[in-house]
């Protein structure tokens, strides 16, 4: 159907013809993109025209204008039609007859509307009041009656706007940096509002505004394409909800990406990302010039009052050789040649780093075009310079974009491609990978004093993730990509040893310490093996450290840190020739055994809570709490771990680790004991009282207290997102892992009593939990539980095997 068709039909068949024309150009495959958007702007003013002019009857001094996105005729499936109905007031009951002829048609077909009815003198004064009424008036566009009206606003706007620039562009900043706070920022958002998170939409409408004040201009460079693709993603995503929504949920991505022709949801956010990023940095860009026009303009009278008439040019601070300092951005000074200069780049980034201030994107791109590429292996310079930009923390982040803005990043380190906007679908981690790896060097800059090889540390924190760009084991293939890199960069063999091993053991020590028992020598044994030297493990803490901040606030915790921290000491110690303790020979404490003999003398439960704190993280400051020991000595019987977690969950603990062994009593003591040593924590407010825990304890051993029910109970109210379907339950057996136990991983989604059905399920399976070590990040459950025979043995192969399908189906059901 041609525009003359839509037309004739629109103009025939009034509202209906207009609905079926719509309706037909929304589903036509023949038509996306900017095309369509066009053709629906038309089809749409034709339409309303024909309305007005139905309904005006030939009337002068009243107009119809489209204002915002219908402006600017970005119209997608479900936008908002914005009018103004504009008139010099001499007629406003005829003006009042014509808006209901105009309004009512187009909410009976169900569009959204957002309309005014204006004089001129009122719509100036609105925008004087309401800086979004201005931004709107900005893309004013007529689409009927008397065209002179609308012009004559237009330009009085355009007017307005430029003279109160130097007030109303700040105040449009903080709008926008007020709207960034609120919906995060579109390039690392997983479900990203593509309108106004920072990076999106509305951003582009800003950049327009600050180029109508003709004060500043943004980057024209790759923005028209980035508009583009947020806009077609937005139509693709109307069309899949049939709503009116710019949040690109998790559930709609496949049917987006799909109406695309991308090949997952994956690459249909890196597109998202990559469009984001070219926004976002224009708009650094530009705020920074408008910044820099405003701070000029109101110096300039002043400088003439002292110095009369004449001009001083902003002096040029030398920073490095061929970089300067120049009215508040790092520049390349006159005489530098990039075409001559290979580490010139590397050597700006890392002045302009040092020097907390943000590159010029003029020198950027000079240098991007211009300069000569670094021979392989690099100079020693470019290393010494690439290691001085990775360890001046935050003031990294915006030189880094500036580099990447231009290409340079990808012209030093080719591998970066791979995980440029490279989307982490993992709720913990609150960046893409690339800013992960920036994030994470940022944050191992604050642990270069306590490491006796910085360099080492920052280069690894650089390419700790590298390998998520590559299928498999991202360490694997990281070690792998480390060594190349590092080899290009110019490290010697021996370092390029510790930087790979760096890379790939970097989740060791966290995923040892939080899901494997310290007190078995096996466990310290197999990390002192991979990790090898003193000084790989110095490097190894500060990275594990770096990379958990880095990844997201759920990922890192005092407890966490308590954890790495003792197994560093305990492989330090195994390190430096000293035989880890096996804890089958350890006496128990006088705690212990005084509980024991308690539980030994009431035939029940005794209980001991006792807080558990860290050092401060600042001299001065307060110890951090890491939890609670609860110490549980119990009369051996079956049941005790479903039990004690049941409980716990009831009283909404979270449980960190849980240990269970059999308790050594002296000598003339008849029974056995079962001595749990576990760390919890309150969920929120107050810990219950250890009498409260012992008497639902008592009750649920003797079956007198209905966990499962309570639970259930409380499963049903637990909130869930519509849609959302969790990964199924994965558990496997970790082979070699102890000589003492059988170790069972879980991996699954967090809920509430999760550990009491997998304590139940293991009972049920009839082995013996030897200890539990549990983690959660953000929703997902990673736990692992040292299991044995009755007799205290690890279990058969093909035992274990059995036991992890009975718990993998009993968590699936």
């Amino acid at each position: 159907m041609t525009g003359t068709d839509m037309h004739n039909e629109a103009e025939d068949s009034g509202p209906s013809g207009y609905a079926a024309a719509r309706l037909h150009l929304l589903h036509s495959k023949a038509r996306s993109g900017p095309p369509r958007r066009a053709a629906l702007a038309e089809l749409t003013d034709q339409w309303l025209t024909g309305l007005f002019t139905a309904g005006s009857q030939g009337a002068r001094g009243v107009s119809l204008v489209a204002v915002g996105g219908y402006g600017r005729a970005e119209l997608s499936p479900r936008s908002d039609l914005d009018l103004l109905l504009l008139h010099d007031g001499t007629a406003p009951e005829e003006v009042a007859a014509l808006a209901d002829r105009l309004w009512y048609p187009v909410w009976d077909l169900g569009l959204a509307l957002d309309h005014s009815v204006r004089t001129p003198a009122e719509a100036r004064r609105t925008a004087g009041e309401d800086l979004k009424v201005q931004l709107g008036l900005l893309d004013a566009r007529h689409i009927a009656g008397d065209l002179g009206l609308t012009t004559a606003l237009r330009t009085a706007v355009l007017a307005d706007w430029r003279n109160q620039a130097p007030k109303r562009l700040p105040a449009l900043r903080e709008l926008s940096e007020e709207r960034a706070e609120r919906h995060g920022e579109l390039q690392y958002v997983l479900e990203p509002d593509l309108k106004e998170a920072r990076g999106g939409l509305r951003d582009l409408t800003a950049l327009r505004a600050v180029a109508a004040s003709w004060l500043a201009d943004a980057p024209r460079e790759g923005l028209t394409d980035a508009r583009r693709r947020l806009l077609d993603v937005r139509d693709a995503l109307h069309l899949a909800t049939g709503r009116a929504t710019d949040r690109l949920a998790l559930q709609e991505q496949d049917q987006v990406a799909a109406a695309l022709a991308l090949l997952d949801a994956d690459a249909l956010l890196r597109q998202v990302y990559e469009a984001a990023r070219v926004i976002a940095y224009a708009g650094d860009v530009t705020w920074r010039e408008v910044g820099r026009v405003l701070r000029s303009r109101a110096v300039r009278p002043r400088l003439r009052a002292v110095l009369g008439r004449g001009r001083t040019a902003p002096e040029r601070s030398p920073l490095a050789e061929g970089v300067v300092e120049h009215d508040g951005e790092v520049v390349l000074a006159r005489a530098a040649r990039p075409e001559r200069d290979p580490v010139l780049p590397l050597r700006a980034a890392a002045a302009a780093a040092q020097a907390g201030l943000p590159l010029s994107p003029h020198a950027v791109r000079r240098m991007a075009t211009g300069a000569c590429p670094l021979p392989t292996p690099w100079p020693a310079e470019a290393r010494e310079q690439l290691v001085t930009l990775l360890g001046s923390g935050r003031p990294t982040v915006q030189v880094w974009e500036a580099l990447e803005a231009e290409g340079l990043i990808n012209s030093l380190l080719p591998d970066w491609e791979r995980v440029r906007c490279r989307p982490q679908r993992n709720a913990v981690h609150l960046w893409t990978v690339d800013r992960h790896l920036i994030e994470t060097a940022v944050r191992a800059s604050e642990f270069t004093r306590r490491v006796h090889r910085p360099d080492l540390l920052l280069v690894a924190a650089l390419l700790h993730d590298i390998g998520k760009g590559r299928p498999g084991d991202h360490s694997v293939a990281g070690e792998i990509i480390a060594k190349d890199v590092a080899a290009r960069i110019g490290f010697d063999h021996e370092d390029i040893t510790v930087i790979a091993a760096l890379v790939r053991h970097h989740l060791l020590l966290v995923e040892t310490a939080t899901r494997r028992d310290l007190e078995d020598p096996a466990t310290v044994r197999a990390v002192a093996e991979a990790v090898g030297t003193q000084g790989t493990l110095e490097l190894l803490h500060a990275l594990t450290e770096a990379d958990a901040l880095a990844t997201g606030p759920a990922a890192w915790s005092s407890w966490r840190a308590s954890l790495v921290a003792d197994l560093v000491a305990r492989v330090s110690a195994v390190l430096s020739g000293e035989v880890p303790a096996d804890p089958a020979e350890a006496a128990p404490t006088a705690e212990h055994e005084r509980l024991g003999l308690e539980a030994i003398a009431t035939g029940a439960p005794v209980l001991s809570l006792r807080a558990q704190t860290a050092p401060p993280a600042e001299p001065s400051g307060d110890p951090e709490p890491l939890g609670v020991e609860l110490l549980i000595a119990v009369p051996d019987q079956a049941g005790v771990l479903p039990a004690v977690a049941g409980v716990l969950a009831v009283h909404r603990l979270t449980v960190r680790t849980a240990e269970l062994r059999a308790l050594d009593l002296p000598d003339g003591v008849d029974g056995s004991v079962l001595l749990l040593d576990w760390r919890v924590a309150a969920e929120y407010g107050s810990l219950p009282q250890a009498a409260r825990l012992r008497a639902d304890l008592v009750r649920a051993l003797d079956g007198s207290f209905d966990i499962g029910s309570r639970l259930a109970e409380r499963d049903a109210a637990y909130p869930r997102r519509r849609g959302v379907v969790a990964p199924p339950p994965r558990v496997t057996v970790a082979p070699a892992a102890s000589r003492h136990a059988t170790v069972i991983e879980v991996r699954a989604q967090d809920a509430p009593g999760l550990l009491f059905r997998m304590g139940r399920a293991l009972e049920d399976a009839g082995v013996r939990v030897r200890s539990a070590h549990v983690s959660t990040l953000g929703a997902n459950a990673v736990d692992a539980f040292y299991v044995t025979q009755e007799q205290g043995v690890p279990l058969p192969d093909e035992e274990a095997v059995a036991v992890a399908r009975k718990l993998e189906e009993a968590l699936r059901a």
